[in-house]
């Protein structure tokens, strides 16, 4: 089930309208694709399903022009609808039933915020292609979610998960080098790449940072 090249995945982008507004979604994508990135996410969480619908057909292209894959955040039917990979909560519908509407080819991924949670989505690679783990750090884009910490990220690399899987939340170019020494060898980053003017940049810089590439 699980799709190889996450494996060799190192960054995987969010594109979170929360950060990027409707008219710059194109131009981020772009610049996003441009950094190398394979993985990217759409979270549209404030946004109709008919506006996220819209922000999906405008980026896709985007997509067939390269070899990354786009994934929808929560919207199972979205995600059924255009074939596109899926990532779900742990307050969503079930990996079970997501996989059920988006099919045996689709990518599909799943949060977690704890070991026990992160060693049932390892237990389960028929259903899913990685899993999350996070927020490593507080964050604003999830506010009221406490942070798990460097300790968890260290617990779920000492389980050496079969799975491939992301350490999630409030990494930058600052702190990105803790999240590898505790054992992470994949990062997700929302703000500190999508803030910058230059997203391309932002993301190799905080790529560099991750692997000590810049010390």
């Amino acid at each position: 089930m699980v799709k190889q090249f996450l494996y060799g995945a190192v960054f995987y982008a969010i594109l979170d309208t929360g950060y990027v507004s409707r008219s710059d979604a194109f131009c981020k994508c772009s610049q996003i694709l441009k950094s190398g990135t394979r993985i990217v996410q759409l979270r549209a969480k404030k946004e109709s399903r008919d506006e996220r619908r819209s922000i999906a057909l405008e980026i896709l292209p985007l997509f067939k022009e390269s070899n990354a894959k786009l994934i929808i955040n929560d919207d199972a039917l979205l995600a059924a609808e255009l074939n596109l990979g899926l990532h779900i909560g742990q307050d969503d519908l079930s990996p079970e039933e997501a996989r059920k509407l988006i099919g045996h080819d689709s990518i599909l991924g799943l949060s977690t915020h704890s070991i026990e949670q992160a060693k049932k989505a390892d237990n389960i690679p028929e259903l899913l292609d990685y899993f999350a783990v996070g927020p490593v750090y507080a964050t604003q884009t999830k506010p009221g979610r406490p942070a798990v910490g460097l300790e968890l990220v260290s617990k779920v690399a000492a389980m050496n998960p079969k799975l491939p899987w992301f350490a999630i939340g409030g990494i930058n170019s600052r702190t990105a080098r803790d999240v590898w020494r505790a054992g992470a060898k994949r990062i997700v980053a929302v703000s500190d790449v999508l803030s910058p003017d230059d997203t391309c940049k932002a993301i190799l810089n905080l790529t560099k940072s991750f692997l000590g590439e810049s010390e």
